[in-house]
């Protein structure tokens, strides 16, 4: 039976089987891994990995039952770094437990290093980082990896320069988890090593650093997004496209102006690879901060390319629960204007089902944009009217078309 097969049935002794009797390490490796998915602390299981990733032959073998237990739980792992360093590992206030691992970090065995970060990124203990940043050095790049994520999971500031050093690190994997230490610290002094990280030539590492780029509280950010929109990768194109509204609606008051101008003027006409996403967000975010700058945005840099979809989600805005995005896609329609502007919102008029308010703000952009055929229906709404608020937005919508006839 093949190894899909037994992850789909969930068979954990058939697994044991294989990674205890294979002599294919592939094989060995895979049901480690699958291991690490399927099994919830079963003794036998957690036994079997943990002689697994002292006594195999093979490295990635070892890696993958290290990496097992990790998935298994806390318990799993401190067991195998204690059996490893011949400390107990279950017992004892964290402290001592995490110095026991901090001793281990300089231990010979690359695993049991790679263990001792995995047990320290879980205990999140801030005395570690120091060792940890000096272990970001280690010569295994496998170990460097689990060190950078154990940095990003303690959060601390301190381990910023290191962290950014590392991504300059050989090993794509390395970069990698550095980029999303860095990101997962978060604040501005982390995440400027990310600017030049979202042109790194491996695909993982520019999507961590365009992701977390969106919460760069400055204007440098928007240069390294924008050329992210070009990217041979459709993940971090997009990535870049929900960061730059990120960095919209994460922007400072004092520049908030200044990022949106910039940003505006970057974008220029956007092609259906800006477009694309941003409709998505706008019709499918339950986040009121999210959907009002994409809102804004929308009506700013779409172009003749996409601009049926931009034009039909802001009017299904019109009538969003938030006031503030409902204005800002009124708004944003008035600037795309147009022949397909006009045509939505007569029909939205005509619609039944449709909200007073949605109707009052359709209404108002009628009067910015509509032509005649606007005049004739909103005179006819105006007569018909019972909402005091659409009648009042009909009458101001016709005075700006020159009045009734």
């Amino acid at each position: 039976m093949s190894l899909y097969q037994l992850e789909k049935d969930g068979d954990t002794d058939s697994l044991l089987d294989h990674l205890k009797l294979s002599d294919n390490p592939s094989i060995r490796q895979r049901a480690a891994e699958i291991l690490g998915d399927v099994v919830d602390d079963e003794p036998q299981a957690v036994d079997a990995l943990v002689r697994t990733a002292k006594e195999d032959d093979d490295e990635a073998v070892r890696g993958a039952a290290i990496d097992a237990l990790d998935a298994i739980g806390s318990e799993a792992i401190e067991r195998l770094v204690a059996e490893m360093a011949g400390v107990d590992g279950a017992d004892g206030a964290d402290w001592v437990r995490a110095e026991a691992f901090v001793e281990t970090l300089s231990a010979d065995r690359p695993e049991l290093r790679m263990a001792a970060a995995n047990a320290l990124r879980r205990l999140g203990d801030s005395g570690a980082l120091p060792a940890l940043v000096e272990t970001l050095d280690d010569p295994n790049p496998r170990v460097r990896a689990r060190v950078a994520r154990a940095c990003g999971a303690i959060g601390d500031e301190r381990a910023t320069d290191a962290l950014g050093a590392r991504l300059d690190d050989p090993v794509g994997q390395v970069r990698r988890e550095a980029a999303d230490a860095l990101a997962a610290i978060g604040t501005d002094r982390a995440l400027k090593p990310l600017l030049d990280a979202a042109a790194d030539e491996n695909d993982e590492v520019r999507y961590a650093a365009v992701m977390a780029l969106g919460g760069y509280r400055g204007p440098e950010a928007i240069d390294p997004l924008i050329g992210a929109l070009d990217d041979d990768s459709d993940v971090v194109r997009r990535a870049a496209v929900f960061s730059i509204v990120e960095l919209l609606a994460s922007a400072p008051t004092e520049q908030s102006h200044r990022i949106r101008e910039t940003v505006v003027d970057r974008l220029g006409a956007a092609d259906r690879s800006v477009v694309d996403p941003l409709v998505e967000l706008l019709e499918e975010s339950s986040q009121p901060r999210e959907r009002r700058n994409v809102a804004w945005l929308l009506g700013r840099v779409a172009s003749d390319e996409g601009i049926d979809d931009a034009v039909g989600a802001l009017v299904d805005a019109l009538d969003a629960d938030d006031g503030t995005t409902a204005q800002f896609a009124a708004t944003s329609l008035v600037e795309l204007d147009g022949e397909r502007v006009e045509d939505e919102l007569l029909a939205l008029l005509e619609d039944p089902e449709c909200t007073e308010a949605a109707r009052s703000k359709a209404v108002f952009v009628l009067g910015k944009v509509g032509g005649e055929r606007a005049r004739e229906q909103l005179e006819e709404l105006l007569d018909r009217a019972d909402d005091e608020e659409v009648r009042k937005q009909a009458f101001a919508a016709l005075s700006k078309l020159g009045g009734r006839r």
